[in-house]
């Protein structure tokens, strides 16, 4: 259903759309609605009214909301990581980590409702008092995607609701009931009618979600080729507003020659294909000094061939479940004919899943391609799937080189004892977040996360007190007691 207004209904369209679990689709979730456009205006009406009444509760009391809705969250964890993995196919343990993730995201905002600061500032003017403060910026349309369908949602959310914000969210369609119990929860806090909107649906949605006038910020996580329509509908407006746009990666692993190879193969697999390497950050291209790249492959190979891929609800030690759709899934595959059509060598994997258990959902092999080269598709566009380009280099200024000459710039990692060659990596790649020794995935929630060139729209960070940014307005006060004679 919809939640707006404080009221949970149907589209005013009339449409539904399914929602079935990826690893078996024999296992059906449940009907949502397929919104229009009158939905999203709805929604947005309800945020609107709302808006002033909400900045005017004091910031404290509305993290308040925010900590009794991780309070509730933490009391459910056990349903809600088993309703994410039944809805998005991870495993357990990984949704499990979602979710814990998300409630330590909501007290963490709900703490710093405190902190909603500006600062004084001393003027060059006698008895003049000079200072900053913060307001919200009013309306926020949040679009998330469905890799990480809770975690994304609330880091975005609790920032906008803090500092005086109404939101509309439309999460993805292949992850709706997620979404929906989160709103459930903030709806069981209390939290006023309109603060909180939930519409379901695809591109209608969220194209109205972004031109309408009475929206003052857009925050948004997907794919390149979305992220660029939303800003290039935005520009189409008369209005200038807020945007943040997170929009993919293709991240590098650098193996160097001094790298303990098993740990660093564990990393590549790990980085590469946990998640069923449907994170932005996941580990897609593998950069191997010339002098170990044998000893490397052999290396990555023993331990993908120990990855499990299957059913994560029927087994527990599962590490890799199946692709999100199937729209996913033959994405991935045709990457994987195009990794052999352009001439790079197929190690491991490539193969679709079918046989046995596999037969009623997404399942794929992880895949490995060897000598691949830098100007490939397979080493330059986006999967987001379990496919690993693995290529050579020599010395670190080339492997630099390798890892800057793609679009995206978002994550990179390198496997170094040296001192001197990690801060030369440091200084050098062009990347949002830099690794040294581990894995490309795992964010921490206090520190900026977001990306150079396509990456992101380098505007406005995510997470940690850098969040704030995008929802509020600094305002700058210059306050006299008197009038001057």
């Amino acid at each position: 259903m919809n939640f707006i207004n404080g009221i949970w209904k149907a589209s005013q369209g009339g449409s539904m759309f399914k929602d079935a679990n990826p690893a078996d689709l024999n296992d059906f979730i449940g009907q949502f609605p397929d919104s229009i456009m009158e939905d999203a205006k709805e929604a947005i009406d309800a945020a609107k009214m709302a808006q002033e009444k909400w900045a005017n509760v004091p910031a404290p009391q509305r993290g308040r909301y925010l900590l009794k809705a991780s309070n509730i969250m933490e009391e459910n964890l056990e349903q809600l990581a088993r309703l994410l993995t039944r809805e998005e196919g991870k495993p357990l343990k990984d949704s499990k980590g979602e979710v814990i993730r998300s409630i330590e995201i909501l007290r963490f905002f709900a703490g710093l409702s405190y902190r909603l600061k500006g600062e004084t500032v001393p003027s060059n003017y006698q008895n003049v008092f000079l200072f900053t403060i913060r307001e919200p910026v009013g309306v926020a349309s949040i679009i998330t995607p469905w890799n990480f369908p809770i975690a994304i949602p609330v880091w975005k959310i609790a920032p906008a609701l803090i500092t005086g914000n109404t939101v509309v969210f439309k999460p993805s369609p292949s992850t709706p009931l997620i979404a929906q119990k989160l709103v459930e929860i903030l709806e069981k806090v209390g939290i006023p009618k309109g603060v909180i909107n939930l519409v379901q649906g695809g591109g209608d949605v969220g194209r109205e979600m972004v031109v309408d006038k009475r929206v003052d910020v857009v925050s948004f996580t997907g794919s390149y080729a979305t992220g660029s329509e939303i800003w290039k509908s935005r520009a189409e407006t008369d209005k200038m507003i807020r945007y943040q746009l997170e929009m993919g990666g293709k991240n590098p692993l650098v193996v160097m020659a001094d790298a303990n190879l098993e740990k660093a193969a564990k990393m590549a697999v790990i980085g590469g294909f946990g998640l069923t390497g449907q994170a932005c950050t996941s580990s897609s291209r593998i950069i191997v000094e010339e002098d170990v790249y044998s000893k490397f492959l052999d290396a990555f190979v023993n331990e993908t061939s120990k990855f499990k891929v299957g059913n994560p609800l029927k087994h527990e030690d599962i590490n890799m479940g199946p692709v999100i759709n199937e729209e996913q899934l033959e994405k991935d595959l045709y990457y994987i004919r195009l990794g052999g059509e352009e001439g790079a060598k197929l190690l491991y994997g490539g193969r679709k899943l079918e046989d046995g258990e596999y037969k009623d959902g997404y399942y794929i092999q992880p895949t490995i391609y060897t000598d691949v080269t830098k100007d490939m598709r397979i080493a330059k566009e986006e999967i987001f799937g379990p496919v690993a380009s693995v290529m050579k280099f020599k010395g670190i200024e080339e492997a630099i080189e390798i890892a800057n000459s793609i679009d995206y710039g978002l994550c990179a990692s390198v496997c170094t004892d040296n001192l001197n060659t990690a801060h030369e990596f440091i200084n050098k790649v062009e990347a949002g977040l830099i690794k040294v020794n581990q894995p490309t995935i795992g964010l921490e929630l206090h520190v900026p996360f977001g990306g150079y060139k396509k990456s992101s729209s380098s505007t406005f960070k995510e997470q940690c007190e850098t969040a704030l940014d995008i929802f509020t307005k600094i305002k700058t006060v210059y306050l006299s007691p008197r009038l001057p004679p």
